[in-house]
């Protein structure tokens, strides 16, 4: 978690922001235009099949089709990032399994 504060305290989000994401539906620090993309982020990174077209009609209000198509990209790049990083147990500074296999004689010639 504290890769993805910096990242978000480097965009301009202030720590009190930041502290409202798991609450942004009601947040009034946040704009609508920010609780459209945030709303978009928790649809594709949770239920994907939620995302509706109300979803869509909503970014419409805030976001250019290819805003939405970008921020779409950028957002399933970073649940994919995340999940990768989990999946080598590195989000809390862990060793790479894969680096633990090459240290140990694991590795092949290919």
């Amino acid at each position: 978690m504290n890769g993805r504060v910096a990242l978000a305290k480097q965009q301009g989000l202030t720590e009190e922001q930041i502290g409202e994401l798991p609450s942004y539906q009601d947040s009034p620090l946040l704009t609508a235009r920010e609780r459209a993309a945030v709303r978009y982020a928790d649809v594709l990174a949770g239920d994907h099949t939620q995302a509706s077209q109300a979803l869509f009609d909503e970014l419409r209000q805030h976001f250019t089709e290819p805003e939405i198509i970008d921020l779409g990209f950028r957002i399933t790049a970073f649940v994919g990032y995340g999940r990768f990083i989990r999946a080598l147990g590195l989000e809390k500074g862990g060793v790479c399994p894969l680096s633990e296999a090459h240290t140990n004689g694991a590795e092949t010639d290919a």
